[in-house]
């Protein structure tokens, strides 16, 4: 049982939702990353995503793809992320980390993940693998981490069982058709593909994209287990970076952990 398993089980004993918060290492630099994940949590974050600096982030809306960019040129690297969280471990050994990013980063990180300087994280969440497919068909045998799997409004009937048996740790719903940061929600539909989701897997359903409001992460967290805030907190982040005050930030993840608890 790793982070996300105590984690996941506390939520569930408590009767409460999940705040899942995404930032980019490196971006606005390592320091600040490390400083953010620290402020997340003490705002009520209860699992951070740590999203790794890639060239080409298909997935991402402009905003995602902007910190990737920011990220690299300031020479950001999977190795450095990993160092990052060892520093950010050294005060806080409670808080899961899942690293979401691309194939390419952690197929060539193989051997890195399945070693000892993997033990801060706690899940892989790879964007453009199929659901049906693990980190372990990937190469990367480290049962310690669990494989975090998508699925979409488009997702077809006949792939949710197959996607839901390989899935570990929680199922990440995306709730729109289209890239992050997009800003029409439909939670009926939200509602009613959790629920058929659910059908066939016993795991936490995660919704995320396009959730920026408070009220969007209430309407969110009434059908799913947690919700994920990603592209709005980048734009605060970058908004803020030039002040280096981020309490704005913190107030903001404050508000929508005490609307959905």
């Amino acid at each position: 049982m790793n982070r996300l398993d105590r984690t996941l089980a506390s939520l569930q004993h408590n009767k409460s939702k999940a705040l899942v918060a995404y930032l980019v290492a490196g971006d606005p630099d390592l320091k600040t990353t490390t400083e953010l994940m620290h402020g997340f949590v003490e705002a009520g974050v209860d699992i951070i995503e740590l999203g790794i600096p890639f060239s080409d982030p298909i997935a991402e809306g402009v905003s995602i793809q902007d910190a990737h960019d920011r990220a690299l040129k300031k020479g950001t690297t999977f190795l450095k992320a990993l160092q990052l969280l060892k520093e950010f471990r050294s005060t806080d050994n409670d808080t899961p980390i899942i690293l979401m990013g691309y194939s390419n980063t952690f197929m060539a990180n193989h051997k890195v993940l399945e070693s000892p300087q993997a033990q801060n994280i706690d899940g892989l969440i790879i964007v453009d693998l199929p659901g049906e497919i693990s980190h372990k068909d990937l190469g990367i045998k480290n049962d310690q981490l669990h494989s975090i799997t998508l699925m979409s409004p488009t997702t077809k009937a006949t792939r949710k069982k197959a996607i839901c048996r390989n899935a570990s740790g929680f199922i990440y719903y995306i709730n729109v058709r289209g890239v992050t940061g997009h800003s029409t929600l439909n939670f009926k539909e939200m509602a009613n593909n959790i629920k058929e989701i659910k059908k066939s897997s016993n795991l936490p359903v995660f919704s995320g994209f396009g959730i920026k409001t408070k009220e969007d992460a209430l309407k969110a967290s009434a059908s799913a287990d947690g919700v994920v805030i990603g592209s709005h907190l980048v734009q605060m982040i970058e908004a803020y970076s030039n002040q280096n005050n981020y309490k704005k930030i913190y107030n903001y993840l404050r508000a929508i952990a005490k609307a959905i608890k």
